[in-house]
């Protein structure tokens, strides 16, 4: 059974805040520069090294800011409230979870995930079944990592990502096939961690795009 990031056993997981600062990822990984929490990085340096000859790992996003957070919750709440009239407000928080994290657990809020995909040399991207953030809807749920009718290259694409991602800790959010973290309260209670390592962070002013 899938457990998604809605269920309170993510959010009572405790957060021992390790400290690690965020960093930006180097070009190698694509143009998005992306930040992520020190120790991460690491590890997708780790992965790119375990990746064929020709192929890298290109992360789209990495750490998310509180309000950007909050933006694509309220936007694809609105989606699942057009597509069901009438939902409860439990059940648009449990279907919105699939997609999207609540703020308190969100890895990305965290610095502690990416949405990742893997790219050839001259940067074009290979086929994993489903653009990077197809909502359950508009994919008839082939952004879930497992799904069926895919195609064989998808497929093997998926399990490629996986291969070199999971020998270094990271664990996938099974509703979105590029989404990965280390660290978070997810991956701690799905990998039976004792406390998750990184809180929500704040982007040094330094690291930001709009410093003086």
């Amino acid at each position: 059974m899938t457990i998604l990031l809605s269920d309170p056993r993510v959010s009572a997981v405790a957060v021992h805040e390790n400290g690690e600062q965020l960093v930006a990822l180097d070009a190698s990984f694509g143009a998005a520069r992306a930040l992520v929490r020190s120790g991460l990085a690491d590890r997708l340096a780790g992965a790119q090294d375990l990746l064929p000859s020709g192929l890298r790992l290109r992360v789209v996003e990495g750490h998310r800011p509180v309000d950007a957070q909050r933006a694509i919750i309220a936007r694809y709440s609105a989606e699942v409230c057009s597509a069901r009239p009438g939902i409860s407000a439990d059940e648009l928080h449990h279907l919105t979870s699939r997609y999207v994290a609540p703020v308190d657990v969100a890895p990305h809020v965290a610095g502690a995930a990416v949405d990742v995909t893997l790219a050839d040399v001259c940067g074009i991207d290979l086929d994993l079944g489903t653009a990077i953030d197809a909502t359950p809807e508009e994919s008839d749920g082939a952004c879930y990592f497992a799904a069926d009718g895919i195609g064989a290259d998808a497929y093997a694409h998926r399990r490629l990502l996986a291969a070199v991602l999971m020998p270094f800790g990271l664990v996938n959010y099974p509703t979105e096939w590029w989404h990965w973290s280390y660290g978070d309260r997810y991956w701690a209670l799905t990998t039976g961690a004792p406390a998750a390592l990184y809180a929500p962070v704040e982007v040094p002013v330094g690291l930001r795009s709009d410093a003086a």
